[in-house]
């Protein structure tokens, strides 16, 4: 079973994330790349908080597409294009999380404000490593 904590020995999290996560015997390790709030067909919406959400959705088919899913998650990496969309990437995320992780056992988690993202319209990326069970 992965293994997510916050021990005592640092300050508490400031957000949803847990400071350790560990692989259990049995899980390969799966390495994703950046996701962006993209539909299928390409298409995305304008504001923050849809492109959060379905950046965090498009990471969820593709763990379930490699055999796992959120629940395998180890570690997430986000970058958003200024910190004027802070508050809309949150709220993208944040029911998801309460779905995937109902325990709040939430995987270690790093987030960065930077200048800009591949283009100018994409505004939230999330990367992701994941221990998906072997077999």
């Amino acid at each position: 079973m992965i293994q997510r904590w916050s021990p005592a020995v640092v300050g508490p999290p400031v957000g949803q994330y847990s400071h350790l996560a560990t692989a259990p015997a049995g899980h390969e390790l799966l390495f994703v790349a950046g996701q962006i709030g993209a539909r299928p067909d390409g298409s995305m919406p304008a504001d923050a908080e849809s492109q959060s959400r379905l950046a965090h959705e498009n990471l969820a088919a593709l763990l379930a597409e490699a055999g796992g899913g959120p629940e395998h998650l180890l570690k997430l990496f986000t970058m958003v294009a200024g910190t004027e969309h802070l508050p809309a990437v949150r709220a993208g995320r944040t029911g998801l999380f309460e779905q995937w992780f109902p325990a709040k056992d939430w995987p270690a988690h790093s987030l960065i404000v930077v200048a800009g993202l591949a283009a100018p319209h994409i505004l939230i990326e999330v990367e992701a490593v994941a221990a998906i069970p072997r077999g």
